[in-house]
């Protein structure tokens, strides 16, 4: 780590403050090489802690460095690793709680810029936003203020970015437990003062859910990535060895590229076919409504629009 940068981000830390001059010496002592190291983040977050107020330059220098450093502080690019995972839950929660906007909107962006995050990272940034809906306190409640129970419109915002992000459970789709969730939120506050947006992202994010397509191959882990890219890097690899591993790995592979293989349905039929609710999918719907031993609102405008979805098919 430059001496220079965490001279900086002590003397910020002190000061309790970060003035603008010192956020633009921190970029410029900071990853001048493409890199940032874990050290250097754990100043930018040391200085995060220290600050009182924050300006809008400091979060959004934070908010990248982080991002950065999670993201692009190894290989491969663009995947956070359990590693970084960890670490960074463990920084935001340093006191037990997401303890401001700031911070919560680096995890959230980090999930919807990745190509992939680990699962636990997933869980906790849903669990954070289902929490602050539940108890009317945390970042996005003015810093703490208690309210009733209800969905902010900074709510919805935030989890419509986590659950449609690259990073998520399905990309740019919602998963079961994401819907689930949307159900439990649903359920608890039904009768509040919600923003309009929530019934919005609510059929949508279960309608989703129950008929939206997502391709199996959107999303690569840490690992299948790691060795793709081992292997374009491998400047020994030739067309025959890759053929002839493949033809070990996999005895009827010749036939699958070359015209033995049955003719995959096109993406348009495996939207089709999506789009239908099997057994077990209505089943689930039928369970999570009645949860709250009726048919609510939300439930209607649900069953609407999944109803005209199904006419289009």
């Amino acid at each position: 780590m430059s001496i220079h940068f965490a001279d900086i981000a002590r003397h910020a830390a002190q000061d309790g403050a970060v003035s603008p001059e010192e956020i633009l010496a921190m970029r410029q002592a900071g990853w001048a090489n493409g890199k940032m190291t874990r050290a250097e983040a754990e100043a930018v977050f040391a200085a995060q802690n220290a600050a009182g107020e924050h300006s809008k330059e400091w979060s959004d220098f934070f908010v990248e460095a982080i991002q950065h450093y999670v993201l692009e502080g190894s290989e491969p690019r663009g995947h956070a690793g359990e590693d970084e995972a960890r670490w960074l839950v463990d920084q935001v929660q340093r006191d037990g709680k997401v303890c401001s906007m700031t911070e919560l909107e680096v995890l959230t962006r980090i999930i919807e810029k990745a190509q992939n995050v680990p699962e636990s990272l997933k869980a906790f940034v849903l669990r954070v936003l289902e929490d602050e809906v539940m108890t009317g306190t945390g970042p996005t409640r003015c810093g703490g203020e208690l309210s009733d129970t209800h969905v902010s419109e900074a709510e919805c915002t935030l989890i419509r970015r986590v659950i449609f992000g690259a990073g998520g459970d399905r990309p740019a789709g919602v998963s079961r437990a994401e819907a689930e969730m949307l159900f439990r939120i649903k359920d608890a506050t039904e009768h509040a003062a919600n923003a309009p947006e929530f019934k919005r992202l609510f059929v949508q994010g279960v309608g989703n859910y129950l008929m939206g397509f997502a391709s199996s191959s959107a999303q690569l882990t840490r690992e299948r990535q790691l060795e793709l890219d081992a292997f374009v890097a491998d400047n020994t690899a030739s067309v025959g060895r890759f053929m002839g591993e493949m033809a070990v790995a996999t005895p009827n592979i010749f036939g699958m590229v070359f015209g033995r293989k049955p003719a995959a349905p096109s993406r348009e039929e495996r939207v089709a076919a999506e789009a239908e609710l099997t057994g077990g999918e209505q089943d689930w719907l039928d369970a999570q409504i009645a949860v709250n031993g009726k048919v609510d609102a939300y439930d209607q405008a649900l069953l609407k629009f999944l109803a005209e979805e199904a006419a289009r098919v």
